[in-house]
């Protein structure tokens, strides 16, 4: 087995042997969204109340009244639709993060709250999976507090990055790249696939921005770098010097996001359904968020794993260790 096998092999090792930061990340997940989940249910109730409708919805998909609620809603209500039920509202999603479709301000809001939740938890996550032991929760949220400010800084940049990309850029290409491929077309075919192709290579400038950030998050956990323009380049410089281990290692990493996505396409629940359908369509969606995120954290854990193997050994990390009660948490407390 090469490399690249055991690094994916090690990096799924680590997130298994840290089941606590899985589960804090979905606990996570649920309290970032279960706020708009009320708010919609709120909403729901208010509009149904005790009508014909309400029975009908009860018992089943009532599209016609989901297109009247969606209609006359605002805010989070409006993205109430049957593109949230199942598989589909996997391909909403894809749709809109490639077209960069806007989002109500309520949804981009809590986007950005759990976006900031991560920034702070990134440090403790890598610092754990570098150090492959346990930390407690003392080291854990020390690593957390280290690094939340430095990986801020870092977010600028990135949303600089990003901003580009799906701003100047995804506007070059979808909006005049595009319009200039099939200017003389007159195949409806042909003009989808030049767009698939434009799809594909805007997701392979995102993929390769997002490679770049995750070995400069690795990189300042590991080497206890306080330079985030530093570690940058540093993470330039390590996938320029082992390109094809790490992006072959990014390739297998996203093969198991896309195993994870066509198997939830198979079992995803339909419309319609009460009583224990519901609960049972309920399962199947936590399931499906709890293997989403246990592909992020192998994302990180098996890039870790990579580094380390490459420049580092496994388990080394520069930044010595907390121990309790020289911890920032027990300075705190005292």
């Amino acid at each position: 087995m090469g490399i690249v096998g055991v690094t994916f092999l090690d990096g799924v090792r680590r997130v298994n042997r840290a089941p606590a930061i899985l589960i804090g990340v979905w606990l996570l997940t649920c309290a970032v969204t279960l706020p708009l989940a009320l708010a919609m249910r709120a909403m729901i109730v208010e509009h149904l109340g005790s009508s014909l409708a309400a029975d009908a919805a009860a018992n089943g998909v009532n599209y016609e009244w989901m297109q009247e609620f969606a209609d006359q809603a605002t805010g989070i209500g409006v993205t109430f639709k049957p593109t949230i039920i199942g598989f589909a509202a996997v391909v909403d999603n894809l749709s809109a993060f490639m077209d960069n479709s806007s989002r109500p301000i309520v949804i981009v809001c809590a986007g950005g709250a759990y976006i900031a939740l991560w920034i702070f938890l990134a440090g403790g996550i890598i610092d754990r999976y570098a150090r492959d032991r346990a930390l407690h929760a003392h080291g854990f949220f020390a690593a957390c507090g280290v690094f939340f400010f430095r990986f801020l800084r870092l977010a600028v940049v990135q949303w600089l990055v990003y901003a580009f990309l799906f701003g100047a850029m995804h506007g070059w290409l979808f909006d005049r790249l595009y319009a200039r491929m099939t200017r003389d077309v007159t195949s409806e075919r042909t003009a989808f696939f030049a767009r698939v192709a434009l799809y594909l290579l805007f997701g392979v400038l995102v993929a390769g921005c997002n490679l770049v950030f995750d070995y400069t998050k690795v990189r300042a956990v590991v080497e206890d770098r306080r330079s985030m323009l530093g570690a940058v380049n540093a993470a330039l410089q390590f996938i320029q010097r082992n390109c094809a281990a790490a992006v072959a290692l990014y390739a297998l990493d996203f093969a198991a996001f896309l195993a994870v996505i066509a198997a939830y396409a198979m079992v995803a629940p339909s419309a319609g359904g009460a009583g224990a359908m519901v609960w049972a369509a309920f399962t199947i969606g936590q399931l499906y968020v709890l293997a989403r995120l246990w592909v992020k954290l192998v994302f990180w854990s098996s890039e870790t794993a990579l580094f380390q193997h490459r420049l580092a050994h496994a388990g080394y990390v520069a930044r010595p260790e907390p121990t309790w009660p020289d911890s920032p948490e027990a300075e705190s407390i005292s």
